[in-house]
């Protein structure tokens, strides 16, 4: 009986530990929360889990970069074209599927009813967003899939300001006209450098003998980077601790937020928990007849890494070691869709971007048509392509779905206040799809193989029987 729970607790120790880390940080928050530690000494106490982001971030660029280069090296071009295409029409429907279920939720729960939301959050000019044309955000995203240099792609994207020029129509009238200008923001440019090792690593395929040596580089280099995450994920537990907890304290009148925010905060969260236990689950036995559940055991240690740095981008080398060594997917798949998926399919944004859009029309007594609820759901689904792998990074492309629809974007205040727990939510179903769209990819390629190879002995066998006659 004792040996047998030793073995259970030794092969799941680290899930353990990292979902009591998670407990503990929010018992220690609302513990220290009593202690009125001053902002300098918060800075201080949640320097551990500063730690753990800045090692995260520092090996999300060789990771994502070798990893597809060596994934695109390592399938065949044919199947790399299938493979993209499955790929991306599961992050599709995976991702409307999250935007639908935001949008029932919304309007069944109706979070925007509850009365004094409004008054009780104080507005301030920095929880304001400037206004974006829809436009720009688009531009903004093929721009970032180009970048114009690589190594400033590391650490920077492209992102549209706005200027404003005096142009004189008459000798007495001047007119204001809004002119866009390009800057470059600090936030690492995933979606260039994704773009650039899938082509680089086909360019490096097609070159065949001499291109080996460098498939062997990057090859080598990708195993050296998993072996360093492994490290980090026995140091995360710890990490996750104070990053949870210190964010708890730093929350002003948590209560009152609650309190005027809840039916908002629990549409949110009850439509990530549908989506992360029903939804995503369904749609893998559906395809696979495999048990969802087993398969998300696996991943626990990432789920709740990104509960604790609210970051898919930050989450994505734990995803990668977890559903290797936990879920059975090769390391071409997963090293080749996780990091792209981390991109492109951000689940839990679209649901959230959903609920926010419904929940600022609600408060602010603005009926929405049928015609505006589907732009709702399009431009949400679309809009998180662009969706910034990293903290907030949802509420900033909130702003293109509002534009669509003519919804105020000063109430984005609302939303800031209580965002620190609904990103988390929001980081966890990204994760979660990106894992469940790998195990789908993976069946699927499984499957096709063993098609092939009852094909090719058909045919073997047939010759076998059939042998051709010498001339």
């Amino acid at each position: 009986m004792w040996e047998k729970l030793k073995k259970i607790v030794k092969k799941n120790l680290l899930v353990i530990l990292t979902v009591t880390a998670v407990i503990a940080g929010i018992c220690i928050g609302l513990g220290l929360r009593n202690v009125k530690l001053s902002p300098a000494q918060v800075i201080y106490f949640g320097f551990p889990g500063e730690l753990l982001i800045n090692l995260l971030k520092m090996i999300i660029m060789p990771l994502v970069v070798c990893s597809l280069i060596s994934g695109a090296t390592s399938i065949d071009s044919k199947a790399l074209g299938k493979l993209g295409g499955w790929a991306m029409l599961f992050f599709l429907v995976t991702t409307l599927l999250s935007s639908l279920i935001g949008v029932i939720m919304a309007f069944v729960i109706h979070p925007g009813s509850s009365e004094g939301a409004k008054q009780k959050v104080i507005y301030t000019d920095e929880n304001v967003f400037e206004s974006k044309e829809v436009v720009d955000s688009f531009l903004d995203l093929i721009r970032n899939i180009f970048p114009s240099n690589l190594v400033a792609a590391t650490f920077q994207s492209y992102a549209t300001g706005y200027k404003f020029l005096k142009i004189n129509t008459t000798a007495s009238n001047i007119t204001l006209e809004k002119v866009p200008v390009g800057t470059n923001v600090d936030s690492m440019n995933i979606l260039g450098l994704v773009v650039f090792a899938v082509v680089f690593g086909i360019a490096l395929k097609s070159l065949g003998k001499d291109g080996e040596n460098l498939i062997k580089f990057f090859n080598s280099f990708n195993e050296a980077n998993m072996i360093l995450i492994s490290w980090i994920m026995w140091y995360a537990p710890l990490g996750i601790i104070f990053l949870v907890a210190a964010k708890i304290i730093e929350m002003e009148n948590v209560g009152t937020l609650f309190a005027s925010l809840g039916k908002y905060i629990a549409c949110c969260l009850i439509g990530h928990v549908v989506d992360g236990l029903i939804i995503l689950p369904l749609l893998y036995f559906v395809i696979t007849r495999k048990n969802p559940y087993t398969f998300l055991m696996g991943i626990i240690p990432a789920l709740a890494t990104a509960f604790g740095t609210a970051s898919s981008a930050a989450t994505l080398p734990l995803m990668i070691k977890c559903v290797e060594e936990n879920n059975g997917i090769s390391k071409r798949m997963s090293r080749f869709i996780l990091p792209i998926g981390a991109t492109v399919n951000m689940d839990g944004a679209a649901c959230f971007q959903c609920v926010a859009a419904v929940f600022i029309a609600q408060l602010n007594d603005i009926p929405l048509s049928f015609a505006q609820i589907i732009t709702i759901l399009v431009t949400a689904t679309a809009s998180s392509v662009g969706t910034a792998g990293v903290p907030a990074g949802g509420v900033l492309t909130l702003v293109i779905i509002l534009e669509a629809v003519g919804l105020p974007t000063t109430d984005l205040s609302l939303i800031l206040a209580v965002d620190w727990l609904v990103d988390r939510t929001c980081t966890v179903i990204n994760v979660e799809g990106d894992a469940f769209v790998a195990g789908l990819l993976q069946h699927l390629t499984d499957r096709m193989s063993k098609k092939e190879e009852v094909e090719l002995g058909e045919v073997l066998l047939e010759e076998a029987e059939n042998p051709v006659k010498p001339e």
